[in-house]
């Protein structure tokens, strides 16, 4: 891998751009409290989350002990609502994520954000992290697009900047991350500092593994 230049890195964003476990946590605990369940704690969101936010209620609903998922229409409805309007509460970047940013911009890298967050959020937040220009691309969860692991949603991307599979790497931090990056034929980097271990990236096919954003530098 080394000396082999890049043109693209594709990133997750929850857990990987954006430290967003609370503002996740935030909605979902309110959409919950109707049907009497939670609230959760951090640990546990960080393994509802990663696939889509119907698949987050269906994890949370099941830990209230709903496993019919007879609340879901209603709960999934709630929290849409909810999160909309507190989608950056409490969201920060990652230690040296802006950094990284920068150097791949002075590098003439392109860069892209893939996301299972509904598409509108997925926009909000990056918008006001980053700027409205920082990113070449940005793609949430749209209902048109089959969600992650699929790698629909990044050939997408590879479409609007004109580069081709072998010249990207995708950085996420969890196993669904790890298969999009694979199923799309990218090198995939696992994120540690993001919201699950070292184990489930390698098991998930990660081809590295980084501790501090900054490392990425050493495959793009």
């Amino acid at each position: 891998m080394a000396g082999k230049l890049k043109k693209a890195v594709i990133f997750d964003l929850d857990g990987t751009l954006s430290d967003s476990i609370q503002s996740i946590k935030y909605s979902a605990d309110k959409a919950m409290e109707p049907f009497g369940y939670g609230p959760f704690s951090v640990e546990q969101y960080k393994y509802f989350v990663g696939d889509g936010a119907a698949n987050l209620i269906r994890r949370t609903l099941e830990a209230g002990g709903d496993t019919k998922l007879a609340h879901f229409s209603e709960a999934y409805a709630m929290y849409r609502e909810i999160f909309k309007e507190n989608c950056m509460f409490r969201v920060r970047p990652y230690e040296g994520i802006r950094e990284l940013l920068a150097t791949l911009k002075a590098q003439e890298v392109k860069i892209a954000v893939l996301s299972n967050k509904p598409h509108a959020e997925t926009v909000n937040v990056i918008e006001a992290l980053f700027g409205k220009d920082c990113f070449d691309v940005i793609q949430g969860q749209k209902e048109n697009v089959a969600i992650k692991p699929s790698p629909e949603g990044a050939f997408q991307i590879l479409e609007r900047i004109q580069v081709e599979v072998s010249d990207v790497v995708y950085l996420g931090d969890t196993a669904t991350d790890m298969k999009t990056g694979k199923n799309a034929g990218f090198f995939t980097v696992g994120a540690l500092w993001g919201f699950r271990e070292r184990k489930e990236l390698e098991e998930g096919g990660a081809d590295a593994v980084i501790s501090h954003p900054l490392e990425l530098l050493r495959y793009t």
